[in-house]
Order: C-alpha cells, then sequence, then structure tokens
C-alpha cells in the first residue's frame, strides 16, 4: 500500500536510586515526560522530537546517515478546517461525537458556518504529522462496541507522547472530558479516547462532550 507508518516514543525518568525498574514505575502521568516523539517511515525518513521546550524535526540523510533539523518551533494553527476520523464506525458512535461530526458535515449551511475536509490515513503517525504541519483535529473516540472500554488507543505509549508533541506546538488533547496528560495510569496498556490537534477544535470537540 506503501502508506507512510511510523513508530511512537516516550521518555520517562527512571526511579531514583536505581535498581530494579517495575512495572509500576511506568505508571506516570503524561505530565512527567521527558521527551516524546515519533519517526515517520515514507519518501523522506523525518523524526519529530520534543524534550519539553517546543518541537522540532529532523529528516534523515540516507546518504551520510546523518539528521539535519529541518524544522524547528512547530506550531499547529489554533483554527482548523480539517478533521480525522473513521468514518466507517460512525454507525457505533456516542451522541456527542455523532452531534459534533454532523455540524461539521453540514459545512457552510450549519451552525460552524464553513466547511470542512475530512482526512483519514488509518496510521496515527501519518494523520498526526499531517496536523502537526498544517492544522486539523485527530479523533478517535470511545465507541458502543465495547462499552467497558474508553477508547482504543493506548495512554502509555500513544496518546501520552502524542499530546505531549501536539501541546508543546500550541495544541490541545483531551480523552473528551480531561486533559490527556492529566491522566493517572493505573495499567501499562490502558486505553484511552483521543480528540487532539488544533485547539479551538479540539475545545470544540470536548464541549461537545461535557455540556451532553
Amino acid at each position: 500500500m506503501n502508506v507512510s507508518i511510523g513508530t511512537i516514543f516516550s521518555v520517562l525518568r527512571a526511579p531514583e536510586g536505581g535498581g530494579e525498574v517495575l512495572e509500576s514505575d511506568f505508571l506516570q502521568p503524561g505530565t512527567r515526560q521527558v521527551a516524546a516523539g515519533y519517526a515517520v517511515y515514507g519518501p523522506a525518513t523525518l523524526l519529530v522530537l520534543t524534550v519539553g521546550d517546543g518541537v522540532a524535526c529532523f529528516t534523515l540523510d540516507r546518504e551520510t546517515g546523518s539528521w539535519w533539523l529541518t524544522q524547528d518551533g512547530m506550531r499547529i494553527p489554533e483554527d482548523t478546517k480539517e478533521y480525522a476520523i473513521n468514518a466507517s464506525n460512525e454507525r457505533h458512535w456516542h451522541a456527542p461525537v455523532r452531534e459534533y461530526i454532523d455540524e461539521l458535515k453540514a459545512g457552510k449551511t450549519g451552525p460552524r458556518g464553513k466547511d470542512f475536509n475530512m482526512r483519514w490515513v488509518a496510521s496515527m503517525v501519518a494523520d498526526v504529522h499531517r496536523i502537526m504541519t498544517r492544522g486539523g483535529v485527530f479523533m478517535y473516540p470511545a465507541d458502543a462496541r465495547e462499552p467497558g472500554k474508553p477508547g482504543k488507543l493506548r495512554l502509555m505509549y500513544e496518546a501520552n507522547p502524542m499530546s505531549l508533541l501536539v501541546e508543546q506546538a500550541g495544541g490541545m488533547a483531551t480523552d473528551g472530558t480531561r486533559r490527556i496528560l492529566d491522566i493517572q495510569p493505573d495499567q501499562l496498556h490502558q486505553r484511552v479516547a483521543v480528540f487532539l490537534g488544533s485547539k479551538n477544535e479540539v475545545e470544540q470537540a470536548t464541549r461537545a462532550h461535557t455540556q451532553a
């Protein structure tokens, strides 16, 4: 298919005093990450990284094996006309998501008064990288297929690193009601709903849940 895929990573501090690292040592909220990033493997190999002081993008020079800083201080526009969601799951969405997406689909004739375009690659790295470069909102909500699960994406190693990158670039990331980086994990593979990207649009999506 030749679709861009990637690797997401998160860096946490080891417990003080050294010794054996336990699973419980990883259960830290996203605010305690010291670095996060992702690599994109496509026509060019990119590394997008934050160490808590903005976001930088490096491009791999395949001839020399060197990484070149190609964009510093990446910023996500606060407003957007693009959204990313798996529309094939629409019949399973909870009411706040369905109502919010209906507003976007209504375009200029709807309550938002402007047209939106949907973009969906189904690779989180590819979708988020597009948002990091030109804005947009990425959504992977919980739905009715598995009522006992709060979402599909993993908090510790998908949602947290991507949320730190997005916030460092001026965006916003919530689970529909809470800031993702504030969530205290209780399981290594804990799942979470994700709404992240352009600040003003994520606020709209979050408001749809909190006012439901």
